[in-house]
């Protein structure tokens, strides 16, 4: 899958110095620092105790992969210790809201391309037999085929995330954090909330043209989870190197190059006075995309420009 759905462009800590040299009228030296809030590779982790400013207790930030192998899913020993201290767990979206039909089922209609467009109207020959393909290797019927070609191709993309069969969640093949935390926090009877809503994450994907979008698609069936570049993202994310991920993502081109800030950072900027609100009312486990933590636009840098104590809590995978 491509790494913009949790790979954010990096902007490094960086301190910048500057001074005249070359004129004799100078006293002194002058260093101008320029301050900077993003995390640096000293700090790399995936877990971050916020505290400070207004709070009573410490929340905690955690970033996600939204897909990884079960021989490559794990969760830190301080992971536990702080889900277990929160009394609300937060997703990007209610976890429960996308697990009830109830929720979904209003929405199927705006999943859909308007105006008649399909897929096939979106890609080339030779890539739309391959997206044809790979869907159906995956089990689905003909039918639901048929359905497909009109869903928006962003929606597809979810679906068609390489050799990832309908199933292998289900059987465990392939586990899902956020299916992980909404079921811890279900067993030990914490709350659940979202920082968007389902209707806003549509609106999100709707800003960003269908042939970008089919482009995407396209790109994360050739990125399946067996690949080498999968691979790396899942050493990245093991390594809980967010640094590493911000430099990936900047060398990274496709089909979603020059929408970052629709996708990524102006859903940060959004996210910070919610957050800021659920932390007065209860200490609160976050969990969004690791993608949204580094950079200077990230949520880290964020909250630290806001006044709050960001700490990296880090033990080794597995611990």
């Amino acid at each position: 899958m491509r790494k913009v759905f949790w790979l954010l462009l990096p902007l490094l800590f960086v301190l910048q110095f500057s001074c005249n040299r070359s004129s004799e009228k100078l006293q002194a030296s002058k260093v101008e620092q320029v301050v900077t809030y993003a995390p640096t590779a000293a700090e790399n982790s995936l877990l971050w105790e916020i505290s400070g400013k207004d709070l009573a207790t410490p929340s905690y930030l955690y970033g996600t992969i939204h897909m990884i192998g079960k021989d490559d899913y794990f969760l830190t020993d301080q992971t536990k210790k702080a889900f277990g201290e929160s009394k609300k767990i937060v997703f990007e979206i209610n976890m429960e809201d996308m697990t009830n039909p109830a929720a979904i089922f209003p929405l199927i209609s705006k999943l859909m391309m308007p105006d008649g467009k399909t897929l096939k109207d979106l890609l080339s020959t030779e890539d739309y037999a391959f997206v044809k393909a790979k869907f159906a290797e995956s089990g689905l019927p003909p039918f639901f085929m048929g359905m497909l070609e009109k869903v928006k191709p962003m929606f597809l993309t979810v679906m068609g995330g390489g050799d990832m069969a309908p199933g292998d969640i289900q059987s465990g093949k392939i586990k899902s954090y956020e299916l992980e935390f909404m079921q811890m926090a279900q067993s030990s009877g914490k709350s659940m909330g979202g920082l968007e809503t389902i209707e806003f994450q549509m609106s999100v994907f709707d800003s960003i043209p269908y042939e970008a979008q089919a482009e995407m698609l396209v790109e994360s069936m050739r990125d399946t989870v067996g690949s080498s570049q999968f691979q790396e993202m899942v050493e990245m994310y093991k390594s809980q190197d967010i640094v590493k991920m911000m430099d990936s993502f900047e060398s990274e081109e496709g089909g979603l190059e020059g929408y970052d800030d629709v996708l990524l950072w102006q859903r940060n900027r959004n996210w910070i006075p919610i957050m800021s609100q659920m932390m007065t009312e209860a200490p609160t486990f976050f969990a969004v995309g690791a993608g949204h933590l580094g950079g200077e636009e990230g949520v880290i840098a964020l909250l630290r420009k806001k006044g709050y104590i960001l700490k990296p809590l880090r033990d080794k995978a597995g611990s």
